[in-house]
Order: structure tokens, then sequence, then C-alpha cells
């Protein structure tokens, strides 16, 4: 993957109004399912129904994703939150190794995985990844209107 497909940048600013809905910090890859409900909840009680099924399925798979590789190939603390907007969802996926920056398996068989940070990219508005202190910060923004899904 080059510089240009997960590119190293700050999160756009979600907007007003804009709030911290839930945030996580697993310890193992096994709490996943479990905090996948636990965002779908979080997501469901923020938004009610004014947000499609699809969109919120298109957010708990980036999550997944960008929280399972941060738990693979990052250092714990890895912490996750999701932040709202009239304009959509910043999904934020911290870990303590800001000198490693996201890289996608190159030359591998795609049924060996390592698709997530294509498929992230796929689905997302806007992607890419910054440190702040101490810490690497990889982040999607997803369009809460569907229109950054795949058709």
């Amino acid at each position: 993957m080059d510089e240009e497909f997960w590119a190293h940048r700050s999160p756009p600013e979600p907007g007003a109004p804009a709030s911290t809905v839930w945030c996580a910090e697993p310890a193992t890859l096994t709490e996943l399912t479990a905090l996948r409900r636990q965002l779908r909840t979080a997501v469901f009680t923020d938004r009610a129904a004014a947000v499609e099924d699809d969109c919120i399925e298109w957010m708990l798979l980036a999550f997944e994703e960008l929280t399972s590789n941060g738990m693979r190939h990052g250092r714990p603390p890895v912490r996750v939150c999701l932040t709202t907007s009239d304009v959509g969802w910043l999904l934020d996926v911290s870990d303590a190794a800001p000198e490693d920056p996201p890289a996608p398996a190159v030359g591998r068989d795609p049924g060996c995985g390592g698709m997530g940070l294509y498929l992230v990219a796929r689905i997302s508005a806007d992607h890419g990844w910054a440190v702040q202190g101490d810490r690497k910060h990889v982040w999607a923004h997803l369009d809460v209107s569907g229109s950054s899904a795949p058709a």
C-alpha cells in the first residue's frame, strides 16, 4: 500500500454538533463480538431511526477490521472511539506503537487475510492515520447517508 492509499494525516473535524458516543479498550480479540454488540446499541441509542441499517453495518465492519488490526499489529493498550455528527461517524482506533504505520498484506492470497485496510478504504468516505503524542491513530470517516458504502 502506498502513502496515497492510506495517508498519514489527521482525521477531519467532525463538525457540530459532535459527540463521542462510545469508547472501549479491548484486551483480547475474543472481546470484539461483545464490543460490536455494545457499539451497535450505542449507535441505535444515539441515532435512533435516523440512520439506515446498512450504514450501521458498514461502520461495524470498519470497527472490527481496524480494531482487530490494532490488536494484532499494534501495541497495547488499544483504544477505539466513535464520534458522531450530522455528517457521519469518525471511528478512531489508537495503539501505543506510533512508529508502526498501518500496512496491508502485499502479495498474499486474499483468502489468507490481510484485506482489512483495503476494505475499510473502500467503504469509508475518508481514512488515514496520524500520530498524536505517544499513540498512533488509525481512523475512518463513514457517511451516515450510505454514500460512502459500495453499491
